[in-house]
């Protein structure tokens, strides 16, 4: 009994110094979060002189912020998940594999840890970074919500993101079961405007669409064949990377002209081309194509994704790459569904075998 009781006591400590490591994921976000955290520093204003010297050296990172935040915020809330290395993170699933930025990231935060230590999160870094890119790149200046922890469990089997080939309906279903409607949908595919794909992911609309042994019949002629010189058959495994703004005047720049080419059948993606036939969103489409307001839609839908968080326990990590604590986390759907992992390597079942880590702790060998 006693040795029970002693048992008992020691997993209510335990518990005790996990509440005091760690909040939630899930928060009241708020404009302006980190006014005053940090004596008179503006961890925004900090944020953004980084990623603004990152973008005079690379402007492209502006897509491939757009895209990070996309990838982290629909597997499981804006928690930063995206970013810690590990055999099986998210990291490591085929969707994230041509993800990147992680350096712009990792740089904010060396900012931000220099002047205030612990108390910006890597998840609010990847909101701000990306609305500071979008920024630049002329979609206006939107305001961000912040106040996220940083997730503690990043696997790559929770990774099940839209593929560049589902249909109309299918999409709506993924971005309802976010809570996202269909508007908001049409208006985060605007990213898009200044977004690039491989040719392997629209291949097949080239050459043997649906198994037809014949071109995507939606897509223009002349944009088929001048991408046909692009893109080469797979049998030259030659991947190149495409435009997915068609407009080689603004498919650097953050605005409405994605909708007016995929109006004019010169969509990239199966999924950017069908928006605009779909009976349930076409109508959508041509409103934003010939509207002035796009800028202020679209930072609308990023705030909302923004606002996707999982509610799981979280915390402010030291290094955007890797989790601060000695916790054991899961590595599999099944441990994180039971919960039946231990401490320090260990299962509950006395064992003591130490399993491999999806996530890294903080000062681990990669």
């Amino acid at each position: 009994m006693a040795m029970r009781a002693g048992a008992a006591l020691g997993l209510a400590l335990i518990g005790l110094v996990l509440a005091s490591l760690s909040g939630s994921c899930h928060g009241t976000l708020q404009v302006g979060f980190y006014n005053g955290k940090c004596g008179v520093s503006d961890v925004e204003a900090i944020v953004a002189g980084v990623v603004k010297a990152q973008f005079r050296k690379d402007s492209t990172i502006a897509s491939a912020l757009l895209r990070m935040q996309f990838h982290d915020c629909f597997v499981a809330g804006c928690d930063a998940s995206i970013l810690l290395d590990g055999k099986s993170t998210e990291k490591t699933a085929p969707p994230n594999l041509s993800v990147r930025g992680y350096d712009v990231i990792d740089a904010a935060k060396a900012a931000v840890e220099a002047i205030c230590p612990g108390v910006v999160s890597c998840a609010d870094i990847i909101v701000m970074a990306t609305r500071d890119v979008v920024s630049l790149s002329g979609g206006g200046q939107y305001k961000v919500e912040t106040g996220r922890q940083d997730g503690l469990v990043s696997l790559a089997s929770n990774v099940n993101l839209p593929g560049p080939s589902i249909s109309v309906n299918d999409s709506i279903a993924a971005f309802a079961r976010k809570g996202l409607t269909v508007s908001d949908m049409v208006l985060l595919l605007g990213g898009h405007t200044i977004g690039v794909a491989h040719c392997s992911l629209f291949q097949d609309r080239l050459y043997n669409f649906q198994n037809t042994g014949n071109p995507d019949p939606t897509m223009d002629r002349s944009l088929a064949s001048a991408l046909r010189s692009r893109c080469p058959n797979q049998q030259t495994k030659v991947d190149n990377i495409v435009n997915l703004d068609q407009n080689p005047a603004s498919s650097s720049i953050v605005d409405n002209s994605f909708y007016k080419q995929i109006l004019a059948h010169r969509g990239i993606l199966q999924i950017d081309q069908e928006i605009a036939l779909d009976k349930q969103t076409k109508d959508l489409v041509g409103a934003i194509a010939g509207s002035f307001d796009f800028s202020t839609r679209f930072g609308q839908a990023m705030v909302k994704l923004g606002a996707l968080q999982s509610g799981s326990p979280g915390e402010i990590r030291q290094s955007c790459r890797a989790i601060n604590t000695a916790r054991k986390l899961p590595t599999s759907k099944e441990e994180q569904r039971t919960g039946q992992m231990g401490w320090m390597g260990q299962t509950r079942r006395g064992g003591g075998d130490l399993r491999a880590l999806s996530i890294h702790k903080r000062g681990s060998p990669n």
